[in-house]
């Protein structure tokens, strides 16, 4: 976590906490769950506050972002869930935090989005400087979670439809619910070959259809990666198939929302 980051669609994460519980199917191959078996040295179970990093904002240097035309964007954060309940005691000392950073965007990307309007401050829900959005990967939680999204009445708000590991109607979806994010994000599941933390595959109709449908809502759209699956199906250099050079020329769209 840091300033240093292979996040592509931020300058930089912050970790108030490590550690979360799955909410559903979405969460099956959780990275920050595999990653944790990898030698770090915290139970990814158990929601745990940082220490040294948990002000890292107050100290981050940076004047203007690297990966777009605006302020720093700051992931936060990675390795929880901000609006996890066992964050409950401390999530103010964050906000604090928030209020003295406005030279920053923080990105808070949840799957608990039915708990965003009654853990943030009134005055930080219609925050410049502050993206809410939720991560959805198959049609039942894109249902779900971007219903109660399209409830916060917020300045801006994203779906990451990562990992996207069925296809489903984005547009129809937002069409039934008069609910028009700001940003999406989009990418197929990166994962192990065996083990416990494997993942499910992505066909690229299904970005290309995520793409279409954002473009002709007129919604920025960033394709972070295409996933295992379709690296494998074609023969990338890059595990991950993040490599953007690598994509169909048509998925080469890295959008960030206008303002």
């Amino acid at each position: 976590m840091g300033d240093k980051t292979n996040i592509s669609w931020c300058d930089a994460t912050w970790n108030v906490s490590r550690g979360c519980s799955k909410v559903d199917k979405d969460c099956q191959f959780c990275y920050m769950m595999r990653d944790s078996l990898n030698g770090t040295r915290y139970n990814p179970n158990i929601v745990q506050r940082t220490k040294t990093v948990f002000d890292f904002p107050l100290k981050y240097k940076k004047e203007k972002s690297d990966v777009w035309q605006g302020k720093p964007l700051i992931f936060t954060s990675s390795l929880t869930d901000v609006f996890h309940p066992a964050i409950d005691s401390f999530r103010n000392e964050m906000w604090d935090i928030i209020r003295a950073c406005p030279h920053l965007i923080f990105q808070i990307l949840t799957k608990r989005p039915e708990r965003i309007k009654e853990c943030t401050p009134l005055d930080l829900l219609q925050a410049d400087n502050i993206w809410f959005g939720t991560s959805v990967g198959n049609k039942d939680g894109a249902y779900a979670r971007i219903l109660q999204l399209s409830m916060v009445d917020c300045k801006t708000s994203f779906l990451s439809i990562e990992p996207l590991w069925e296809n489903f109607d984005l547009r129809s979806i937002c069409i039934a619910y008069g609910f028009h994010p700001n940003w999406v994000i989009v990418g197929g599941e990166s994962g192990n070959e065996n083990g416990k933390y494997r993942y499910r595959p992505c066909e690229l109709q299904w970005i290309t259809n995520v793409v279409s449908d954002c473009k002709a809502m007129g919604i920025p759209v960033f394709v972070k990666q295409l996933g295992t699956h379709i690296s494998k199906q074609m023969g990338l250099s890059d595990r991950h198939g993040a490599n953007i050079e690598e994509f169909p020329e048509h998925l080469r769209v890295r959008e960030f929302p206008e303002f």
